[in-house]
């Protein structure tokens, strides 16, 4: 028989665990970088853009649809680089128990 006050002692610890990590995540921070690291994209692993940094050899060109393209492809990097370390993160805690959950883990209370 299930003993429901040591399940609802470990969710709560689960819980707290969790809370835990998120606020380590947005201490981690990651990089994105495009056009051999022309522009270079500094993230939380909150998904938190922090910083984006632009060698102004990039802006001589006076190209903008390349400028943006390299923003947008350094932004996703760090975005995956985010994601991916967040999830390392939450594995830690979770021991891998709650499968497969997407980057921002939609757990209601989180």
């Amino acid at each position: 028989m299930l003993d429901m006050n040591s399940i609802l002692k470990q969710a709560q610890k689960l819980q707290e665990e969790m809370k835990k990590v998120q606020d380590t995540l947005a201490s981690i921070t990651v990089e994105g970088s495009s056009g051999g690291g022309m522009v270079k994209v500094t993230a939380n692993c909150k998904l938190e853009i922090l910083s984006i940094k632009i060698d102004p050899e990039v802006l001589k060109e006076e190209d903008q649809e390349m400028i943006e393209d390299l923003i947008v492809a350094a932004v996703n990097q760090a975005i995956q680089a985010a994601q991916k370390r967040s999830e390392e993160e939450m594995k830690k805690v979770t021991g891998g128990m709650l499968g497969n959950l997407p980057g921002n883990f939609n757990i209601p209370g989180m």
